[in-house]
């Protein structure tokens, strides 16, 4: 493979997923050369395009920055999958496609006639991905929901946060940005070698709750074997004191952990406190023991000192920190993810000069790239049936006049 190929070229994906793991599971594989083909219309757009951050002016359904990060580089094709005459459509575009990607309620797909049973007729070695909620089997299989949902029903929810307090969950929905993501985008790569090999699709079914179950393994362990995990704040059974501290500033704060004895005295060392250089808190049972007593300590410590200097003072001595950073501090140019060209600038047509995310994996050959920033609804309708289905103008303009193409 030469320097610098797309290791997915040439692989074309049809993807009817919306919202979360579905379009940043094809937004991945995009990165990597797959052409990515996005169904929706204006009657049923994907949510994210009404969901905010908005940039200024312009369509609403064009400016939301979080439906942009998730779809760049990716074509968009404007359908109105409950017409009746769209289901031909799909099955013609699912002929010229590798891999068919959904995340629908089970049984959506079939009522439109869509289902994978229809689509092997159309391409026979066709990869069919199914992302539904809680499975396409089982007593909940038709309940919908999105991340938040799912880190509540699989019990990550109930592990964040202080054994005082109410849980609080992982902040965002981080089934959608991680596991499921890049659980379906594995089973994808793994089929397409499967067909490379032997010539046959797959049918994948991914479930999104036992995909992100897979988060909490250690806790299902520990279960199985009658401890109970519980919320434990910021702490963790290996290290003390672990936590986040207040430094100077409004509402600023330092991360960071004694990993070991020897981290231990760095600490005291550095902070030169009476009480933290008692014999009895060199080992870790002990510190332990004394972990309340020990962060009030070290808060008090922390809380006059410049998050940024006593970071780096605690890295220089071995202790992992960091400074807690805002969004904006992640975006300055100063910052180490931009130094590592973590963010990348695309021109948007209605939202102009925007920020991606880059591609995250590294690879030496093939780095990945984004190719384009997220589409408008319906730009690539046009060259999509015209040019990659062969579709002639007369029969392309009486679909548009039926309403097909909305």
């Amino acid at each position: 493979m030469t320097a610098g190929h797309l290791p997915l070229s040439g692989l074309r994906i049809l993807d009817l997923t919306w919202v979360g793991a579905g379009p940043i599971t094809t937004k991945v594989l995009g990165e990597y050369g797959a052409e990515v083909i996005k169904v929706e219309s204006r009657t049923r757009p994907d949510p994210l395009r009404r969901t905010p951050p908005f940039a200024p002016g312009g369509d609403p359904l064009e400016a939301s920055g979080y439906f942009a990060d998730r779809n760049a580089g990716k074509k968009s094709v404007s359908i109105d999958l409950n017409h009746p005459r769209a289901r031909d459509l799909v099955l013609r575009l699912a002929a010229v496609s590798d891999v068919c990607a959904q995340s629908f309620r089970p049984g959506t797909m079939e009522r439109w006639g869509l289902g994978y049973e229809d689509l092997i007729v159309a391409r026979p070695d066709i990869i069919y991905l199914a992302m539904p909620m809680q499975g396409e089997t089982g007593p909940h299989a038709e309940f919908s929901g999105f991340g938040a949902t799912l880190v509540a029903l699989c019990g990550l929810h109930e592990l964040c946060g202080f054994p005082d307090r109410e849980p609080v969950g992982t902040g965002t929905n981080y089934p959608d940005h991680v596991p499921n993501p890049m659980h379906a985008a594995v089973a994808v790569l793994a089929a397409v070698m499967h067909r490379r090999r032997t010539g046959e699709g797959q049918r994948i079914e991914l479930s999104q709750l036992e995909s992100t179950l897979n988060v909490i393994g250690p806790g299902i362990e520990a279960a199985a074997l009658g401890d109970s995990p519980h919320r434990d704040g910021n702490r963790v059974k290996y290290a003390s004191p672990h936590g986040v501290f207040p430094v100077s500033g409004d509402d600023r704060w330092i991360a960071f952990g004694v990993m070991s004895d020897d981290q231990w005295l760095e600490l005291v060392d550095e902070c030169r406190i009476p009480a933290l250089a008692d014999e009895s808190l060199r080992t870790l049972p002990a510190r332990k023991d004394r972990e309340d007593e020990l962060e009030e300590i070290v808060a008090a410590w922390t809380a006059g000192q410049d998050g940024d200097a006593l970071a780096a003072r605690l890295m220089r001595r071995g202790i992992p920190a960091s400074p807690v950073r805002n969004a904006s501090e992640l975006l300055d140019p100063a910052s180490s993810l931009r130094a590592r060209g973590a963010f990348e600038w695309l021109d948007h047509p209605v939202m102009g000069s925007s920020v991606y995310s880059a591609p995250t994996a590294r690879l030496s050959r093939t780095p990945g790239r984004l190719s384009s920033p997220a589409p408008l609804l319906g730009q690539d309708t046009d060259s999509v049936l015209l040019d990659t289905l062969g579709m002639d103008a007369a029969e392309f303009e009486d679909l548009r006049s039926a309403g097909v193409l909305d």
